[in-house]
């Protein structure tokens, strides 16, 4: 009896908790008022806002160095934080965040990455310069690798890109770790960056 009542008070509570979810989103994400619908929702609900909140930061950021450059007479301030640096806890490479121990120790990161893997599902946050058909490159790449995207967010900040995407791991990727996608995801960009300077060679 104690079992029974226990299990029912969880799923009172869960019901509670995903009426109360399903009141928070607009009604546009919820098509249906079954759990999954509302969970569904509420990560499309997330990720939007979580756009948002980068493409404000975005502007924040260029008008923080204007009136910087306005206050030191025109001078290029290095004195304001990297744009973006706070959608970073723990990447594992980096070239414009400051370091922390869990951060890969090559002086040659091209990027920050960041991945968070949760069972079959990773997110990952990547600020790089923005390159000629990068994005295209980097979603043929994820196939590749046998990583299906759920969802992309793309904030610009020229000349930096800032992308916020979540895998998730198929069967057959030979990736088993956030350390190891990061890598996976490094060299990936590593290599697009060689082509786009190749491409700029040439044309010169």
């Amino acid at each position: 009896m104690t079992h029974i009542a226990v299990e029912r008070n969880r799923r009172k509570q869960m019901n509670e908790h995903l009426a109360v979810l399903r009141s928070l989103m607009p009604e546009s994400y919820v098509q249906r008022g079954d759990q999954a619908s509302i969970v569904g929702g509420a990560i499309e609900f997330v990720k939007e806002l979580e756009h948002l909140l980068q493409s404000l930061e975005a502007q924040k950021f260029v008008l923080t160095q204007q009136q910087q450059q306005e206050e030191e007479g025109g001078q290029n301030s290095t004195s304001s934080a990297p744009p973006f640096s706070q959608f970073f806890c723990y990447p594992q490479y980096t070239c414009s965040q400051i370091p922390n121990k869990y951060t890969s120790k090559s002086k040659a990161a091209i990027a920050d990455i960041e991945v968070t893997l949760i069972e079959t599902h990773a997110n990952l946050r990547i600020l790089s310069r923005k390159r000629l058909n990068q994005l295209s490159k980097m979603v043929a790449c994820f196939q590749t690798l046998y990583l299906s995207i759920l969802h992309l967010n793309v904030t610009t900040l020229e000349p930096l890109v800032l992308y916020s995407i979540s895998v998730k791991v198929e069967e057959g990727c030979r990736l088993n770790s956030a350390e190891e996608i990061a890598g996976a995801v490094h060299q990936m960009l590593r290599i697009i960056e060689e082509e786009a300077t190749l491409c700029v060679d040439s044309i010169n």
